[in-house]
């Protein structure tokens, strides 16, 4: 009786190692799968909320004028015909201040 118990245990262990290990539906494949699936979610994500982003940018450079005249301003240093350019340069600027690109301001100004 005793070597029947062992022998059905021994082979409910066998039948049990295709399940944890096995390649094709085992346990373990099956865990590295939902994390490959997990980490391809994420980069959906992150590319999804990068398209909404490029959409809109697109859809303000198509219908509005304000986002073209922004970037004409800042990009290209262009301003309006109504505009004057004056461009502020302090004197005496301290290495620090020259460093972080502080020293010189350009502003255009409406000229009423």
């Amino acid at each position: 009786m005793r070597l029947i118990t062992l022998a059905l245990t021994g082979l409910l262990l066998l039948i049990q190692i295709p399940l944890w290990l096995g390649s094709k539906g085992g346990w373990l494949h099956v865990w590295t799968l939902e994390q490959q699936v997990a980490v391809a979610q994420r980069k959906n994500a992150e590319l999804k909320a990068r398209n909404t982003k490029l959409e809109s940018e697109v859809r303000d450079l198509k219908d509005g004028t304000g986002a073209v005249e922004e970037r004409a301003r800042f990009e290209l240093g262009m301003i309006k015909d109504d505009e004057i350019f004056i461009q502020v340069v302090v004197p005496h600027a301290t290495p620090l201040a020259a460093a972080s690109g502080t020293a010189s301001r350009s502003t255009a100004l409406k000229a009423h």
